[in-house]
């Protein structure tokens, strides 16, 4: 996984946190079964920022509380685009076993994605957007398939920039020229 390049101050930004899972994990030990709880929680400001960590403690809450931490020292910033709030250009993440695949949609679509795609997508504030599950349906896979899907994501301007083209060339939106009639 590529690790986000520019360091994001979470205290300046409003978060939110959602759980996406939690699960109750057991350690055999001589004594007996020492009982903990792991928490994956997601956090975003709704805005274009996102992240997303584990939690490991005794109770719950302790757990989740761990995870909003974690979470907000790996916040990373995805480029949404202004018409539609929507992602750039279709993109697969890969993760262990858990593959999920984002393509970009149209003003009113919507949110068309499941539980933990689901989770990620609506932190960040992508409004309009397809995706699909093609691999493993762990929630942890899944969160971290999404997650490097988002890093993948490229910025039109800086395409643009490197190819030496118009952000309307590189986005399909400019028109083809017409030739002259004669």
């Amino acid at each position: 996984m590529r690790v986000p390049t520019e360091k994001i101050d979470a205290g300046s930004l409003d978060l939110k946190d959602q759980v996406v899972s939690i699960n109750r994990v057991t350690k055999v030990v001589k004594g007996g079964k020492n009982l903990s709880f792991t928490a994956m929680v997601v956090v975003g400001d709704e805005k274009g920022h996102v992240g997303y960590g584990m939690g490991k403690a005794r109770e719950v809450p302790s757990a989740i509380k761990k995870g909003v931490e974690a979470a907000k020292k790996g916040l990373f910033r995805v480029p949404i685009t202004e018409k539609g709030a929507t992602i750039p250009h279709a993109v697969t993440g890969i993760f262990g076993a858990g593959s999920v695949l984002l393509k970009p949609a149209s003003e009113g679509t919507g949110v068309i994605a499941g539980g933990p795609v689901r989770a990620v997508i609506s932190a960040a504030g992508i409004q309009n957007v397809l995706t699909k599950n093609l691999g493993s349906h762990t929630a942890h896979n899944v969160v971290k398939a999404t997650v490097v899907a988002l890093l993948r994501l490229k910025e039109p301007k800086k395409v643009a920039r490197l190819r030496g083209k118009s952000v309307a060339e590189i986005m399909g939106t400019e028109e083809a020229p017409s030739e002259a009639p004669s």
